[in-house]
């Protein structure tokens, strides 16, 4: 009896030490997969033995997200809900009646309150009673409305995630000194830590509605309420309704939609409730969940045995990581051989050796990982050199987690340079498609792009691009044809694709419409001033021929050249329009254009000026809210700039252009 109470005290303690990292953003230190297995056995100890610690995880409901930001109790406690790996109790749990399938979204629960129409609060789970308020970040936010037509008191709870090809990218993209996430919860969660609205505004996190909590009006059904957060402008969680009798094809059917690759957003299981949310909430409460809140289902990962072929050392951004090449085995109907393992300590914490047994299983149905290890012998050796520039390598270790990284010490190395090629391929830049970040990386590790005119030559090593993982024959062909189409870019496009700082695409246009393109060049080569150009001014002049003056940049700018047709080599009148001579700024969202974008083209099409920042001369600031009290507009009535908003800018600027 002693040894199973000092199990059970191990178990939590090594269970709660693994919450803490998830829920806080952390690093990874076990995986689901053995979360999940500890956890059954604590359970089941702790029924054996009716030995239950206060802290155990199956009595709370985890660790607070958000370190910063005040703490505040839950108007309705968000409660874990109970899981099973059984379709057959699910079904049981379901009984006679109507239930609806909906997702189990890998991401941080989240509360919204609105009062009068607004926006008014948004907390993190927390504990479950008590949660941090996060309000600050509600703009930086996607998959809700700040304001909606309903005028009384509302609470929504929903998971904020991040996509699994963000996750991708904004890994990638990392700065030095940033640690890689392991998956994208982990980077949802260190997101919501961040202080800076901007920076999370561009990791791209979205909030899906999973349930209504409260409303004054009287709606019994779930799915009515889903639909009524749907109709109010809610991402919503996807949804089935059926009885338990349809659940065995239904579960099949939806788990299938993962394996196929299909889910962008990550999932680790379906979540099964009542339609009569009544008969929900007339449930008990037992341990840390309410027995009719809903049904978690969870999938069995199944772990695979295969051998270690080699590790291959990977350079990005802001690390060279570690991937475990192994024989390829079937792991749930797909061919696996390879699985990144993050850095260092995960090296450790496995104890990896140079030849040894991987267990490996697809987390969450899509992403490969390493569990454990058997049979190791020898040890893994670390590079002593960069992959990719052959600069020497360092190890570093966070002062924070302690977490164990290796990085290139050649601040030019390509790889850390991605950014210039990800923005040289963008479709502001040469607009070529199918060079994500991922690929660019790949090319560069394989010593296939060294500069921007290397993209031009790819079609050298199409044959064996052509056999990588996750290439086709169809996939380089297309490749190809997006390639050889950028040949042709106006003059504009190809500035802002050379990466020279502060030139942006207004610079880019600045320069193209006043001078021409040739004479841009001619001045560079020159040592001429772009200062008489307007909106250009002395620093970014300074800054275009700080950027020539390196013999790199000048010879690359050479090699593209020879590669490319620029477009508009000569200049190009100002546009006249009913715009002409006025200063806008645009800020907020916009309904009657696409987006901010095509609506600065309208401007300029129309002979006006967009600009980021509101000054005296600014004509009009240009907002929805006209009555927000946001920096711009109090600026902007300081210094005595008409607010107005997108409608009034219409009737003045675009049906007048229509009538006339």
């Amino acid at each position: 009896m002693e040894e199973k109470r000092e199990r059970i005290k191990n178990l939590t303690e090594q269970l709660n030490q693994a919450s803490e990292a998830y829920y806080g953003g952390k690093e990874e230190v076990i995986s689901n997969y053995e979360w999940d297995a500890m956890f059954d056995e604590l359970a089941a100890l702790e029924y054996e033995t009716g030995y239950i610690l206060p802290d155990s995880p199956t009595q709370n409901t985890g660790f607070e997200e958000a370190e910063n930001g005040e703490k505040e109790e839950h108007e309705f406690p968000a409660l874990s809900l109970a899981k099973t790996k059984q379709i057959g109790q699910l079904q049981e749990w379901a009984g006679e009646y109507p239930v609806w399938l909906s997702w189990k979204l890998d991401g941080l629960t989240l509360v919204l309150t609105y009062d009068g129409g607004k926006l008014t609060k948004i907390l993190t789970r927390g504990n479950g009673t008590v949660g941090t308020n996060i309000t600050f970040l509600k703009s930086a936010l996607k998959g809700f409305p700040l304001t909606v037509s309903y005028q009384g008191h509302m609470v929504v709870r929903g998971e904020a995630a991040i996509s699994y090809t963000d996750f991708e990218m904004i890994n990638d993209m990392l700065e030095d000194g940033d640690e890689k996430y392991a998956n994208p919860r982990n980077l949802a969660s260190g997101t919501l830590n961040l202080d800076d609205p901007a920076k999370v505004k561009e990791r791209h996190v979205t909030f899906h509605a999973f349930t209504l909590v409260y409303l004054e009006e009287e709606i019994i059904s779930w799915g009515e309420r889903m639909q009524f957060l749907e109709d109010h402008g809610f991402t919503v969680v996807d949804r089935e309704k059926l009885n338990a009798r349809e659940l065995p094809e239904a579960v099949e059917r939806w788990t299938k939609r993962v394996e196929n690759g299909k889910m962008d957003i990550p999932v680790d299981g379906l979540v099964l409730c009542y339609d009569d949310t009544d008969f929900a909430s007339s449930g008990s409460v037992t341990g840390h969940h309410a027995t009719r809140a809903g049904y978690a289902f969870k999938w069995q990962d199944e772990a695979v045995d295969t051998r270690l072929s080699y590790i291959e050392w990977s350079c990005a951004v802001s690390a060279i990581s570690p991937v475990a090449v192994f024989e390829p085995v079937q792991i749930e109907g797909t061919t696996v051989s390879r699985a990144s393992l993050c850095n260092l300590s995960e090296i450790e914490r496995l104890g990896l050796g140079k030849e040894c047994t991987l267990s490996v299983i697809k987390a969450n149905k899509i992403i490969p990982k390493c569990i454990a290890v058997k049979d190791a012998r020898g040890t893994v050796e670390i590079p002593k050199t960069c992959p990719v520039c052959h600069a020497p390598t360092k190890v570093c270790e966070s002062a924070g987690s302690g977490t164990k990284t290796l990085h290139c010490t050649n601040p030019d190395c390509t790889a850390k340079n991605v950014k210039k090629f990800t923005r040289f391929v963008s479709k502001w830049g040469m607009d070529i498609d199918g060079l994500s970040i991922q690929t660019i990386l790949k090319f560069i590790n394989a010593g296939y792009i060294h500069e921007f005119a290397d993209i031009y030559h790819l079609y050298r090593h199409f044959d064996t691009i052509s056999q990588m993982e996750g290439f086709g024959e169809k996939s380089v062909e297309n490749m190809n044809k997006s390639i050889e189409k950028s040949r042709k870019v106006s003059g504009a496009n190809f500035i802002y694709a050379l990466c020279i700082p502060l030139i942006g695409t207004d610079a880019g246009k600045r320069l193209v419409n006043s001078i021409g393109f040739d004479a841009f060049l001619q001045r560079l080569e020159n040592g001429e001033g772009f200062e008489d150009i307007d909106g250009i001014g002395a620093e970014r002049s300074s800054s275009m021929h700080q950027w020539y003056a390196d013999e790199k940049n000048r010879q690359a700018l050479k090699n593209l050249l020879q590669e490319l047709d620029i477009e508009h080599t000569k200049p190009k009148n100002a546009p006249e329009g009913l715009c002409t001579g006025l200063n806008f700024v645009i800020t907020g969202d916009v309904h009657y254009f696409k987006n901010r974008d095509e609506f600065k083209a309208y401007v300029e099409s129309q002979g006006g000026r967009v600009t980021g920042s509101v000054s005296k001369k600014t004509d009009y600031l240009v907002n929805n809210d006209v009555e927000s009290a946001s920096s711009k507009n109090r600026k902007a009535k300081e210094l005595g700039v008409p607010v107005i908003s997108e409608d009034t800018f219409v009737d003045k600027f675009v049906r007048q252009e229509m009538e006339g």
